[in-house]
């Protein structure tokens, strides 16, 4: 096997957008480096579902539930 092939693996600081702080081991940056974030997984919609919302004007949606709505459980 080759020597020194692996990424140096050390403990980090990350850093969340509401302040709080946590340590972990990452190939980012050296020891003890600190990793702000943009995006935080507490806020960011992709992780919390956001609010969406579904707007149909009689497409699909309508259509299916038109020829499927039989089947729902009531």
């Amino acid at each position: 096997m080759k020597q020194d092939t692996h990424p140096d693996y050390h403990f980090i600081t990350v850093v969340m957008t509401d302040g709080t702080s946590y340590p972990t081991r990452s190939t980012y940056g050296k020891e003890g480096a600190t990793l702000n974030l943009d995006i935080d997984p507490k806020t960011h919609p992709a992780w919390t579902g956001g609010n969406q919302q579904l707007l149909d004007r009689g497409g699909r949606v309508s259509r299916f539930n038109a020829k499927f709505g039989g089947f729902t459980r009531k």
